[in-house]
C-alpha cells in the first residue's frame, strides 16, 4: 500500500521537518518520492524520540476547536499585565506529562523559567519538546491532555515575572 499525501499534509510535513534536528529525509512509495535535506545543522534543537511507524495512507482528521481551560477558574491576569501565549510550532497531539503514568510538566499556578519544557507534541512519532519563552506564572492551560493541535494554536499562557 503506497503513502498518498495532498498539499495541506505535505506543508505540514515540512513544518515538522523544520522543527526537528534531522538534516535529511527521503520518502519513497510507489510512484511518490520525496527528498529533504537542510542547509545548515539546527543548533539548540529539543531531542527527539523516533519510533517507526507502519506505512500507510495519511488520511487527515479534522481537528477540533480549542478547549477551555482544565481549571475551571483559571487565575485571570491583573488587567495591567500582558501575558505570553505558547503556541504549538507544528501540527500533533498534545501532551501535558512526559508519560501516562507521571505527573504533568506544568499546572495552572506554577512558575515556570525560560527554556523549562511545559509539554509535549507529538508529530509523525516524533515528541518534541515545547519549553516556556520566558520566566513567568502559568495562567492558563488552552488544551486537554492527548488533543490533536493545529499549527499556530495557542497551548497555554504565562504571565512573566
Amino acid at each position: 500500500m503506497g503513502v498518498e499525501l495532498d498539499l495541506n499534509q505535505v506543508r505540514e510535513l515540512l513544518l515538522m521537518f523544520d522543527q526537528t534536528s534531522v538534516t535529511e529525509l527521503n520518502l519513497k512509495s510507489g510512484e511518490l518520492e520525496l527528498q529533504l535535506r537542510k542547509r545548515e545543522q539546527i543548533s539548540g534543537s529539543a531531542p527527539v524520540v523516533v519510533a517507526p511507524a507502519p506505512a500507510s495512507t495519511v488520511t487527515p482528521t479534522p481537528a477540533p476547536p480549542p478547549a477551555l481551560s482544565p481549571d475551571p477558574e483559571p487565575t485571570p491576569p491583573p488587567a495591567n499585565r500582558k501575558t505570553v501565549d505558547i503556541v504549538a510550532p507544528m501540527v500533533g497531539t498534545f501532551y501535558r506529562a512526559p508519560a501516562p503514568d507521571e505527573p504533568p510538566f506544568v499546572e495552572v499556578g506554577d512558575t515556570v523559567k525560560k527554556g523549562q519544557v511545559v509539554c509535549i507534541i507529538e508529530a509523525m512519532k516524533l515528541m518534541n519538546e515545547i519549553e516556556a519563552e520566558v520566566n513567568g506564572q502559568v495562567v492558563e492551560i488552552l488544551v486537554q491532555n492527548a488533543e490533536p493541535i493545529e499549527y499556530g494554536q495557542t497551548l497555554m499562557r504565562i504571565l512573566p515575572n
